[in-house]
């Protein structure tokens, strides 16, 4: 996957967040925590921070930020986050070869 399909994927998300009411309900009975354990999710993928924040395509000192809790995710981070916490491999499943 390049970086403009990966953009595509994260616009994408970000229009389903902004369907959702106060970012909980996605409709359809399907729901976004209004909290995430970043550390928590990172762990279940026994990925280093700076694995992660490359699967993520962010930079490493956001996912620092996220779990040292200066930050929280916001937008389609806390959908794909959410994502990776119900199922760790959702990355590697959806973008491999």
């Amino acid at each position: 996957m390049d970086n403009d399909e990966f953009e595509q994927l994260i616009a994408s998300l970000g229009e389903v967040l902004a369907l959702t009411d106060n970012g909980e309900s996605l409709g359809g009975g399907l729901r976004l925590p209004c909290a995430i354990d970043v550390a928590a999710t990172r762990n279940k993928t026994g990925l280093s921070q700076a694995a992660f924040a490359r699967r993520i395509g962010v930079p490493v000192a956001t996912i620092r930020n996220w779990e040292q809790g200066r930050r929280s995710p916001q937008g389609p981070a806390r959908v794909l986050l959410a994502l990776l916490d119900r199922n760790p491999r959702i990355v590697e499943e959806t973008l491999g070869a």
